[in-house]
Formats: C-alpha cells, sequence, structure tokens
C-alpha cells in the first residue's frame, strides 16, 4: 500500500514538473550576498485543454534569505495566456479549476493560477492571484484565451 502511494505521489508530482517549465530570468537588484533579486518567468501548459499555455513572470526575492528559501517574494507578477494550436474546450471541463501553483514564501504565501470557463463567449479565463491578502484585496492578473467551438 505505501508502494502505490509513493509511486501515485511520484506520479503526480512529475505530471506537475512537466506542466511547468522556467523559462529565464532576469537579475532586477545587486546583492553582495546571495542571489540578486530577479524575475523569473515560467510557462504552465494547461493540462486539461490541450494547445494552451500560460506564461507567469514575478518577482523573486534574492539575498541570503533567498538564497536559504526562506524569503517571501512580494505579490508582483503578470499572467499571458496564448493558443499555440486550435483550443477546444472538453464537455467535462470544470467551470473552476486550479492548473498551477508558485510557491512565494516557506509557508503561507502561493501564486495560485485558476482556469475559469466562460461557456456564453466560448472563452477560457485565466486567473493568477496571490494567496496572502495585501491591503485587504488579494493581488491578481488575468488573461483570458477563445476556444474554436
Amino acid at each position: 500500500m505505501k508502494r502505490v502511494l509513493a509511486a501515485a505521489l511520484f506520479s503526480l508530482a512529475a505530471t506537475a514538473a512537466q506542466a511547468q517549465q522556467t523559462i529565464g530570468s532576469v537579475s532586477t537588484n545587486f546583492r553582495l550576498l546571495g542571489p540578486n533579486d530577479k524575475v523569473v518567468v515560467q510557462r504552465f501548459d494547461d493540462p486539461r485543454v490541450p494547445n494552451v499555455s500560460c506564461y507567469v513572470s514575478f518577482a523573486q526575492t534574492g539575498g541570503v534569505s533567498g538564497g536559504l528559501g526562506v524569503a517571501t517574494n512580494p505579490s508582483q507578477f503578470a499572467l499571458n495566456c496564448v493558443a499555440h494550436g486550435p483550443v477546444s474546450i472538453p464537455a467535462d471541463l470544470p467551470q473552476r479549476q486550479e492548473v498551477g501553483a508558485i510557491s512565494a514564501s516557506l509557508l503561507f504565501k502561493h501564486f495560485i493560477l485558476s482556469r475559469l470557463v466562460d461557456n456564453q463567449a466560448h472563452t477560457l479565463v485565466y486567473l493568477l492571484i496571490s494567496t496572502k491578502v495585501i491591503s485587504g484585496s488579494p493581488a491578481n492578473a488575468v488573461s483570458a484565451v477563445p476556444a474554436s467551438n
């Protein structure tokens, strides 16, 4: 039973790793100790909708705390989703589903990418939010991809 559970978790992690890929980064602030602050660009391929990819850019804190993985990244990000082929909305696609996540701190903050379906406009809407509330409202970005059906 433990082997089956471990295999399932490994398979899930491998699938998530295939759906998310780091494209690159650009340094934005020099740090004498530890890595520089930077903006990172990642691609998320929608696991349920072929031919749709979302590109997310986000600020990543460097320095000693960033190098140790304990820094909290600021809620500064952007989102652009594109179709690189025909897009059709599967009949069994949920109205709202999480597509991916980025850890923005050791425990308490994540950036969550969700897909929403606008059936009237035959459009997929992708929403990126921060789970940590900023001044009473979560930071967010939105992008939409029209479907052919």
